[in-house]
């Protein structure tokens, strides 16, 4: 490749893509092109998941020696919702002043651009023999189910072979400033549903019914009563919020038959669904005795809390961090979840990112200084990870 495309031109050419979850948009086909011609080999495997749309993912390496460091991310973004609200076309890609509007600017079309920019400015330094290898994993699922993405194509390389020594997940992981924070891990999730069963009747008879909602309403004290944590070395307290409390009673003068409340806990490393199933049912007995009738359900997740400790890979992405922004990041497992969660089954994993101020929001936009940053330091962390004078490793 003889012209190497900036950061902003590849953001650009990935916003202009209309990849909505699950549809691809375009966005793979464009960075395919562009990393087949900078000596990638390239795929782009499918995966299906009944009743779930099938979802076309990309991964693409170079170098067949190792230390490996993967390069993950999403094209995939949420809808824009009113178009009209934008001030530029949600998938136009539009340069205002100094940013960069668009679907995707931050989360995450814009980090994958930096990576890519980052990518093809080392192999011009380096060449092709750098002493080591370098894969995409670039998902469309992020912001779906996230059922037929990452750990799928995760499983896919397995069986090939395919073995990865780091991982660096472009997320939005700022909250203000790029240079702030270095994701090391994310809290587990868990949803669950509480229906407590009562008996319909006449609100005039209260004698021949018995009314649930006094008994949620105990029950969601019972949960919420004693805090599930004080936190861990690396992690905030777990919480636990409610999120929506039903009855579907339309009638005034009618005591109802059942009442729920729907609830999600963010959980630290104390815990693992398991046993904080068990925690729930220890409460909820308690807090009904032998006066409530309750039942419970847990659902599966596959968003358990997870922490790569600080090693010299996290300190060399820290580093680069400092280098270009004067700010040494703080190592955070704050925010929600995403595909880290399944790439630490395959390695060490860590996230550093844009700005996520803007993310999911109308008139999603970037910095475009913040672009040029953000790629500088993936370069930094390239230079770091692959040393001039270090021999590559041969695979087994």
């Amino acid at each position: 490749m003889t012209d190497i495309p900036s950061p902003l031109a590849l953001a650009q050419g990935l916003i202009r893509c209309p990849s909505v979850t699950p549809d691809e948009g375009g966005a793979l086909a464009y960075l395919a092109g562009i990393l087949g011609l900078a000596g990638f080999a390239v795929e782009r495997p499918v995966f299906s998941e009944a009743g779930t749309p099938d979802v076309e993912n990309l991964y693409a390496r170079i170098g067949g020696a190792g230390p490996c460091l993967l390069l993950a991310g999403h094209t995939d973004v949420v809808p824009p919702g009113d178009a009209a609200a934008w001030r530029h076309d949600p998938f136009g890609g539009t340069l205002e002043g100094a940013e960069l509007h668009g679907r995707g600017a931050v989360d995450m079309k814009g980090g994958i651009a930096c990576m890519v920019a980052a990518v093809l400015g080392f192999l011009r330094r380096r060449g092709p023999d750098f002493g080591g290898s370098v894969a995409f994993l670039i998902t469309g699922d992020e912001e779906g189910p996230a059922l037929n993405g990452t750990v799928k194509v995760l499983a896919w390389a397995r069986a090939r072979g395919e073995r990865f020594d780091h991982a660096l997940l472009g997320e939005p992981t700022n909250p203000d400033r790029l240079g702030e924070t270095i994701k090391i891990g994310r809290r587990g999730s868990l949803t669950a549903t509480l229906t407590v069963h009562g008996t319909q009747g006449h609100v005039a008879y209260p004698h021949r019914a018995e009314n649930p909602i006094p008994g949620l309403l105990r029950l969601a004290q019972a949960l919420l009563a004693e805090p599930l944590d004080a936190g861990t070395a690396h992690f905030d307290a777990s919480n636990l919020e409610f999120t929506t409390m039903d009855v579907g009673n339309p009638a005034s003068n009618v005591i109802p038959a059942e009442a729920r409340a729907t609830f999600n806990i963010r959980f630290n490393d104390r815990w693992s669904p398991g046993t904080l199933a068990e925690e729930l049912h220890r409460r909820l007995a308690a807090g009904a005795g032998n006066a409530v009738r309750y039942t419970l359900d847990v659902r599966p997740t596959n968003a358990v809390a997870f922490l790569t400790e600080p090693d010299a890979f996290v300190h060399r992405v820290a580093d680069a961090v400092e280098a270009e922004t004067g700010l040494r990041p703080a190592l955070s497992t704050t925010g929600g979840t995403s595909d880290a969660r399944f790439i630490k089954e395959a390695c060490p994993v860590i996230e550093f990112g844009l700005v996520g101020r803007t993310m999911h929001q109308v008139d999603e936009r970037v910095a475009v200084s913040d672009l040029d940053r953000l790629a500088a330091i993936y370069g930094r962390v390239l230079d770091a990870y692959f040393p001039a004078d270090a021999a590559p490793q041969k695979r087994a």
